[in-house]
């Protein structure tokens, strides 16, 4: 790879694991899901100008973007409320061991030996992990991620089957651009149903709030995904999905750094199981098929 890219390469886990550092302080006294929605309504404004109107599958992609923004990001960053940022950056990555087995069960793929051990790993870093004396008492917040992760799962799963019967007809851009579009009033009206005191939230919300939103909104989902996009336009997948496995270093190196997040024993050692899991599985799954971002 190019110097040139592979910055730009970087930029992709820096800004994606940075996101939940961010928002860890802002979700502990902001509703969740309302900053979701204006995060990716800030999104769609920036980046719908840019793609065209994929007339044909906006139906489809109106059930896609609950599954996979409205309702997995619901659970995630309601999950952050009660966890630590590191803590849900770890167990964010089951998201790949779901995702083969969403693919095992609904698509009817197969999984080779490699892969299954690569899961056994993964999964086994995610009970250690969850069961560091720190988590004591929080599964509430365990039990949304893991479900946001298997939402994301399905929802990857789901877009994998509209791509193949609709071979070309939607770019990666194209997809979260409208992904962005069609979730912003599914996410504010989740909001008004399950969220209380919305306008007295926003009058009283800090410069931070709006800092974290724009950063969420702007860099971990305009640039973070330009960046996905233009590496994967320009490389094989080997070369670009490597650099993923880098997320949650910088998630729990930030949340070292800017939140003073402390880190046993028991998360180290679950958290390397975890990351060298998804790295066998993600590897491997390289030789069979394209990897797309998130």
């Amino acid at each position: 790879m190019k110097p040139i890219d592979i910055l730009i390469a970087l930029v992709v886990p820096l800004s994606w694991g940075l996101g939940l550092v961010m928002a860890k302080p802002t979700v502990d006294q902001f509703p969740p899901i309302l900053l979701m929605a204006m995060r990716f309504g800030l999104a769609a404004f920036v980046l719908v100008w840019f793609v065209p109107v994929p007339r044909k599958l906006l139906r489809e992609l109106t059930v896609i973007a609950f599954v996979v923004a409205t309702l997995q990001y619901g659970l995630t960053f309601y999950g952050l409320r009660y966890l630590d940022a590191s803590t849900t950056a770890l167990i964010v990555q089951s998201e790949t061991p779901f995702l083969l087995l969403v693919g095992v069960i609904w698509l009817g793929e197969r999984l080779n030996m490699v892969q299954i051990a690569g899961m056994v790993v993964a999964f086994a870093g995610i009970v250690i992990i969850t069961g560091a004396p720190k988590l004591e008492g929080q599964w509430l917040g365990i039990s949304m991620v893991l479900a946001g992760s298997a939402t994301w799962a399905f929802g990857q799963a789901m877009m994998r089957r509209l791509n193949a019967r609709h071979p070309g007809a939607l770019s990666g851009l194209s997809a979260i651009a409208w992904i962005a579009v069609l979730s912003t009033p599914q996410l504010f009206l989740a909001s008004l149903i399950f969220e209380r005191g919305h306008w007295a939230h926003i009058a009283g919300a800090t410069p931070y709030v709006w800092l974290t939103v724009a950063y969420l909104g702007l860099i971990m989902t305009a640039l973070g995904y330009a960046c996905w996009y233009h590496v994967l336009g320009r490389y094989p997948a080997s070369h670009a999905a490597p650099f993923l496995l880098l997320i949650p270093v910088s998630s729990v190196t930030g949340a070292w750094l800017f939140l003073d997040e402390a880190l046993s024993v028991e998360f180290l050692i679950g958290g390397i199981l975890t990351m060298l899991g998804v790295a066998i599985m993600t590897l491997v799954g390289l030789r069979r098929a394209p990897v797309r971002g998130r």
